[in-house]
Order: structure tokens, then C-alpha cells, then sequence
């Protein structure tokens, strides 16, 4: 049987072995945390108990944090709510690299009058300040930037977004699923108004997510109901899932630096093998400030969909691109924004190592791209032949 390796953790992280035992305590545990007898109140207190072991690790007040269904709730909750109490703002400033949850929500805006201006990342994978002071003004409701690129890894300087954004009295929302676990996150320390989080993203169970709205920032809920979070997101919580989310924090959190120094070398020394074995190769993103495990290249005449199958059929899961996109025969929105063509955009991969992911590993990774990678450029230049011959 073939041996299986996961190298996809920016799509989804595995629930972690120490997490998932108490998962399992925790599925007897059947009480409405809105009830207010015994299994009522236990549910209540697994909640509560999880908001501010999140909140400890992000540095942020526990009544800040309202639990969502993940990611893509989290951002329209954040957008949308944001917006909805601008007031006489009609202007967003959006990254062309947010995840599709951001530039769907942004395109839908736009269909309802409020004008979207797009903010430029280069191929480096830096963000243009000077074009942001420029469609900074007293009409900017709201800036989005996401503090982790899901697809390159790149890390924005979101203090410094966030402080000239609030010069002109513009709200900061930022998407940071995917930083969760790979950097120390402080909010206090960012200053943003909203931020976006994921449970699965760090070990914990899908299906709960949180969105941090600071102290005295008002946002209107886009589910109306019961008076669960705080009258901000209606309907009974997934206490399973945030307990999960919960217990990854608090176990997990003190260990995000040290894990990350073992990906960081064991990645910075998978991406100077590719470039020394595999011949017209490039890194994307990699001049511009990365998390630890992101990876992500671009093989010349290769395929990137047909080279993510043949690595499949051998038990490797990598990723073309962000997860809520495939099926799309489109080339990766983010890697053209950056600059890229489209053809180079089509022809790049990303890897995505974790706190599980060993040596080993990696070592059986590379030794099986650099095999699928030479058998399809060899197919590719027999195509040409024939042709040519034609």
C-alpha cells in the first residue's frame, strides 16, 4: 500500500494527537450552552473556558472574541457588519491576494454602491504603502489585508496598515486564519478592528472559527436570532468545536516558537534542494518576509494541476493553490496578482508543512517531485516533437 504524506496543512490541519482525547471526553457533553440547567451550564463553562484560553494566546480581551463557523463567516461578518454601520463611508480598500471569502464579499459590496479599491502586492510579495496613503480619505469605511498569504506564506506589515488606515478614521479588518499557529499573534500590539480566525487551521476540529471585534467597534450581526455572542452571531455554538479550539491554544500555544524554528529550517532546506534538483525552478514570494512552512514554486514547463495528480497517485497531497478555489481551471488569482502570467501562475505548486510532518518526509517529497517533474517535462518535449513533425 502506498505510503501517505501530507504536505497540505494551509488547506486543512489534522486534529493534533494530544487534541483529539479530549475531543472525545467532550462528546458526552450534550447540554445547550444557552439552557440553563446542570448540562446547560456545562456546555456554558467549556465556552467560556475556551474564549479566554484564545484570547490569553492572542492578547486580546476574552469579550472580544465571537465565535463563528470559521474563516469565511468570520470575513463577511466582519465586511459586511462593518460596512453596514460605516455611516456616510462608501469606500473599501481590499488586497488583490485575499482569500476568495474576502474578494467575493468585496465584489458583492460593490453591487450594493460602495466602491472597492485594490490594493497592488508585487511579485516580492510586499504590499504597496505609498498606493495605500494614496486611496486612503474621509470616504474609506474599511481596509482589509490578511496578515498571512494563504497561497505564498508572505507576512504584511499590518501595524503599519493598520496605523495610517486609522489616521483618516478607516476601519481594520484582517484575515488571520493562516497566521495562527505559524507567528506570535498579538492584537493589542496590531491595533486592528476586526480579525479572522479558524479553528482547523491549527490543529483543532472544523466547523468553529472566531472573528475578534475590539472594544467599542460596533459590527451588525449577519445572523439574527437568539442572543448568543452577545446578540453579534445567532444560534446554538458548536461547544465541541471551540472546546477543540480552545484546548489547541492552550496546550499548543507555547510551543508555536520552537515548532517553527524546526519548519523553517527544515523548509528553507526543501526549497535550496528543489532549486539545486530541479532545474528552471522558482520560488514565489520568497524576497518578501514568510511564515516558517510555505513553499510555493513554480516549475517551468510542468503543469502544475498534472503534476499535483501524478504526486497524488503516489500518496503526496500538495496544493495548486487555495483550497476554497479548486476545481477552478483558472491559474491561481493571488500568484497572477503578484504578477506572475498565467501560464506561470498554472505551472506553480504549493507546499504546506506542519507540526506533524517529519524528515523523512519531506526527504521522500523531493526524491518523488523530481521524478514526476522530469517524466512530464520529457512528455511535454516528445508533444512538441510530434508537432513539429506534423
Amino acid at each position: 500500500m502506498t505510503p501517505r504524506i501530507y504536505l497540505d496543512y494551509n488547506a486543512t490541519t489534522p486534529i493534533h494527537p494530544e487534541i483529539l482525547p479530549l475531543v472525545i471526553s467532550n462528546l458526552s457533553k450534550l447540554g445547550n450552552p444557552s439552557s440553563i440547567h446542570w448540562a446547560g451550564r456545562e456546555a456554558k463553562k467549556i465556552i467560556t473556558q475556551s474564549r479566554e484560553s484564545i484570547a490569553s494566546l492572542l492578547h486580546c480581551d476574552p469579550l472580544e472574541i465571537v465565535f463563528t463557523s470559521g474563516g469565511s463567516e468570520g470575513n463577511n461578518l466582519a465586511l459586511k457588519g462593518a460596512i453596514d454601520s460605516s455611516g456616510t463611508r462608501n469606500e473599501i480598500i481590499c488586497s488583490e491576494v485575499e482569500h476568495p471569502s474576502i474578494i467575493k464579499t468585496c465584489e458583492a459590496l460593490e453591487t450594493r454602491g460602495f466602491k472597492v479599491h485594490w490594493l497592488k502586492i508585487s511579485r516580492d510579495g510586499e504590499v504597496d504603502l505609498e498606493s495605500l496613503e494614496k486611496m486612503l480619505s474621509e470616504k474609506t469605511a474599511l481596509v482589509t489585508c490578511q496578515l498571512v498569504n494563504n497561497e505564498t506564506g508572505n507576512i504584511f506589515p499590518l501595524k503599519k496598515i493598520a496605523r495610517v488606515a486609522h489616521q483618516v478614521g478607516a476601519l481594520v479588518h484582517s484575515d488571520m486564519v493562516q497566521a495562527l499557529g505559524k507567528i506570535q499573534v498579538d492584537l493589542k500590539a496590531m491595533d486592528v478592528d476586526f480579525a479572522t480566525f479558524a479553528g482547523h487551521k491549527f490543529y483543532a476540529l472544523k466547523g468553529a472559527g472566531f472573528l475578534f471585534v475590539k472594544k467599542g467597534t460596533h459590527v451588525e450581526p449577519l445572523i439574527h436570532g437568539g442572543g448568543q455572542e452577545r446578540a453579534r452571531r445567532a444560534g446554538t455554538e458548536n461547544a465541541l468545536a471551540i472546546a477543540s479550539f480552545g484546548d489547541a491554544a492552550r496546550i499548543l500555544g507555547p510551543r508555536i516558537v520552537e515548532q517553527n524554528i524546526r519548519l523553517e529550517k527544515m523548509r528553507d532546506d526543501l526549497q535550496d534542494r528543489i532549486l539545486t534538483e530541479i532545474p528552471e525552478s522558482h520560488v514565489n514570494g520568497a524576497k518578501g518576509k514568510r511564515v516558517s512552512n510555505t513553499l510555493n514554486v513554480t516549475f517551468e514547463n510542468v503543469d502544475g494541476e498534472t503534476l499535483l495528480i501524478n504526486l497524488d497517485t503516489k500518496g503526496i497531497a500538495i496544493s495548486s493553490g487555495a483550497a476554497c478555489s479548486s476545481g477552478s481551471q483558472e491559474p491561481s488569482p493571488v500568484l497572477t496578482a503578484m504578477g506572475l502570467t498565467p501560464k506561470e501562475a498554472s505551472q506553480s505548486l504549493r507546499v504546506s508543512l506542519g507540526w506533524l510532518t517529519t524528515q523523512a518526509e519531506v526527504d521522500k517529497f523531493l526524491e518523488t517531485l523530481c521524478v514526476a517533474v522530469s517524466q512530464i517535462r520529457k512528455i511535454v518535449i516528445e508533444e512538441n516533437i510530434e508537432r513539429e513533425l506534423a
